[in-house]
């Protein structure tokens, strides 16, 4: 069937950018201020805005949520099982840089905090695969 400006598309899912962010064998969580998932910890992240690309998403929410300016590295992958966050979002997640900025939490995210690579909390929704997709192509860098 034809798509054009006026083809009505419904149940669309919605779409963000998760980040994964590693500086000196630690990496940059959030604890998610809302539901769902509220209290767990999570990779920073958030929905796309009309007019936004999927790049200037991932600027602005990691600069939401965390107080950091970065830059993109790499898109790690797109994580889109329907079963991987209860709204259906659909998620381009990037391995990022941190530019600038001084970390603390915000928006979204009720704390922003690094651990060590080895001493992760669990992660909410499939932000495990994230962060282990992410570390695979870091390893593969060296």
């Amino acid at each position: 069937m034809p798509r054009g400006p006026t083809h009505k598309v419904s149940n669309m899912r919605p779409f963000a950018c998760d980040m994964v962010l590693v500086e000196d064998g630690k990496i940059l969580l959030v604890r998610r201020g809302r539901e769902p998932f509220l209290g767990e910890w999570a990779a920073p992240g958030g929905r796309i805005e009309d007019g936004e690309s999927a790049e200037e998403c991932a600027r602005r929410e990691m600069k939401d949520e965390t107080g950091l300016d970065i830059e993109i590295i790499m898109l790690v992958g797109i994580y889109s099982d329907p079963k991987r966050d209860p709204r259906g979002i659909i998620a381009a997640a990037y391995l990022v840089r941190r530019t600038g900025g001084t970390v603390k939490g915000g928006d979204d995210a009720a704390e922003a905090k690094w651990f060590e690579l080895g001493k992760m909390p669990k992660l909410c929704a499939d932000h495990g695969k994230i962060v282990a997709d992410a570390l695979a192509q870091l390893d593969k860098m060296k």
